[in-house]
């Protein structure tokens, strides 16, 4: 059938039937498969999702079964506490970064992060559990590496000393591991003595322990203790975990982290002298990687700082949710607010909640009157970018530009206008003034999907151009309109530069005569140090200016190594 001609029904059941094939489908996929934008993909997922067919997972979904615990005849089977085992492996799935070295356990909490690790690149993963392997090694960029040993009864995990042994002398950043039973006096324990000798060496090899640990696990012991609480760095559990447990594993040392149904929050050491409860509510978790990479940095921050409980929130690019997300951190009980929302217009509803309970306030790169700004030089951040593409431009099409589309994005009020102003002035700096009339202004919505729809329509109405430059007002726009260029065939009639330079973007930058020719970077991956020096500044009533700003370059493929080492 073509693809063109298919019915919402159709086009649902064929992705049923491919992730029939393969654990993982992706939204950019699906939608060239299709010939569909990605915002009617990811309204389909969502669909299949409710109707209990699929999981989603940041830039696609995977199979029931990648969440299930295979039982022996290979029937997939739902394990106990899945929902909550999800969100634990969610959150911890996001402390791993491109080309880390891991090792996994092989528990039913560590396979559930085997969804949220698709999306990472080059990782080294040496694991225990059969299904974990069995998932990672479907992304080719990774090596995956399975202990050898004795296969226990279930068919999924190997065990006993033999496995062990292959550990001698390697050296990883990260173990993810679980239990049958966790408390701050026997520490972390199991059922099998020789599965509890094999996770006491994976231990010895990692840089830093994270412990995956639903509640209804903590203040239980079993019968084989391998680690203490002081051998762990990290706690990952669920709501409804005992405080009273939670503060005794704190006690120890142990940042702890709880993932609610609604919001997480991290809990540093009770002993510091001074606590403070930061509360941060950020930009989208599902439709930016550049506010991921800022609430990493965050919480990166938090912990290192020690007197630090951090409550994060998601604001969903939703100016009512973002009030609805101010409400609950004040009934949580906040010293200070950091807050990324994208509608300026909200902004001053948002700073009478959290003035009206004497809470201060850090705007991340969408202004807030009477909130302290931090964030992006929008002018100097779009000069630089406009610049080069101009450079480019006479360079490569000797001066000469027919069209000029300029990705906007409205709702983010009259500051980060600026930037897409800087972009302009840079160009013209280089290649003369251009007519109004060649300039497009597009709506990209602040997502990729929303921009290729934008960028595909226009493209269609100048088929007779072949030299159209893109200035973006996000890297989620840049790659929205690259989108729209290959959809049509017409990638090398374009000429783009992005804003932010997140992970995706550097991704495309390094691809051989990409069209997105560079991307001014914002350092994402640095807001979080600055964001929390920030805040305790604020909180210790020491004097801060009322604007903070990043530093910024224009990464392209001659520097990109230099500033992102691969």
């Amino acid at each position: 059938m073509d693809n063109d001609s298919m019915t919402t029904f159709e086009r649902r059941q064929r992705i049923i039937s491919m992730l029939e094939d393969k654990a993982s489908v992706r939204v950019s996929t699906l939608a060239e498969l299709f010939n569909v934008s990605e915002t009617t993909i990811r309204n389909d997922l969502s669909i299949l999702e409710e109707e209990n067919k699929l999981h989603r997972v940041h830039g696609g979904a995977v199979s029931l079964k990648q969440i299930g615990s295979p039982t022996a005849n290979g029937i997939s089977t739902q394990f106990a506490n899945a929902e909550v085992k999800k969100r634990i492996a969610h959150f911890a799935a996001d402390m791993v970064e491109d080309g880390d070295s891991i090792l996994l356990d092989a528990s039913t909490t560590v396979l559930s992060m085997t969804p949220y690790l698709q999306k990472y690149h080059n990782l080294t993963v040496v694991t225990s559990g059969l299904d974990i392997a069995r998932a990672l090694s479907e992304n080719p960029s990774n090596t995956v590496v399975l202990i050898g040993g004795v296969l226990n009864s279930k068919g999924t995990a190997v065990t006993s000393l033999m496995g062990a042994q292959m550990l001698e002398n390697l050296h990883f950043h990260t173990a993810f591991i679980s239990c049958v039973g966790l408390s701050a006096e026997a520490g972390l324990t199991e059922r099998n003595l020789e599965e509890a000798r094999l996770k006491q060496q994976m231990l010895a090899t990692a840089r830093q322990v994270i412990a995956l640990v639903d509640s209804s696990k903590l203040g239980q012991i079993s019968l084989a203790p391998f680690a203490a609480i002081s051998d762990i760095a990290y706690l990952v559990t669920d709501g409804d975990a005992d405080p009273a447990i939670i503060r005794s594993i704190q006690q120890k040392g142990v940042s702890v982290t709880v993932c609610g149904e609604n919001t997480v929050t991290s809990y540093r050491d009770p002993l510091a002298r001074t606590m403070y409860r930061i509360g941060f509510a950020n930009l989208s978790e599902t439709e930016s990687q550049f506010a991921v990479d800022v609430r990493r940095g965050l919480e990166r921050a938090a912990q290192n700082a020690h007197n630090i409980d951090l409550i994060v929130y998601d604001n969903r690019l939703d100016p009512q949710h973002a009030l609805r997300v101010a409400d609950r951190l004040v009934e949580d009980g906040i010293d200070l607010a950091i807050e990324y929302q994208i509608d300026y217009k909200t902004g001053s509803i948002l700073m009478e909640k959290f003035k009206h309970h004497n809470i201060p306030v850090i705007a991340v790169d969408i202004p807030i009157v009477g909130a302290t700004f931090f964030g992006v030089d929008n002018y100097r951040a779009g000069h630089i970018a406009g610049v080069a593409l101009g450079e480019w431009i006479i360079d490569q099409w000797d001066g000469i530009i027919e069209r000029l589309l300029v990705l906007t994005e409205p709702r983010a009020g009259s500051l980060p206008e600026t930037r897409i102003h800087g972009q302009l002035a840079g160009l013209q700096e280089v290649i003369g003034p251009l007519d109004e009339d060649r300039i497009i202004y597009l709506d990209s919505g602040n997502t990729r999907a929303i921009s290729e729809a934008e960028v595909v329509r226009t493209l269609e109405q100048l088929e007779q151009y072949s030299r159209i430059g893109i200035l973006s007002f996000n890297d989620d726009a840049a790659l929205g309109a690259l989108q729209a260029a290959q959809r049509l065939d017409r990638e090398k009639h374009v000429v783009i530069v992005g804003q932010g330079a997140d992970r995706f973007v550097r991704n495309e930058i390094r691809r051989p005569n990409s069209r997105i020719i560079g991307s001014t970077t914002f350092f994402p991956e640095g807001y979080g140090e600055k964001l929390l020096n920030l805040a305790l500044r604020m909180l210790r009533d020491e004097p801060v200016p009322p604007a903070l700003y990043m530093e910024h370059v224009f990464i392209n493929h001659e520097n990109i190594n230099f500033y992102y080492p691969d």
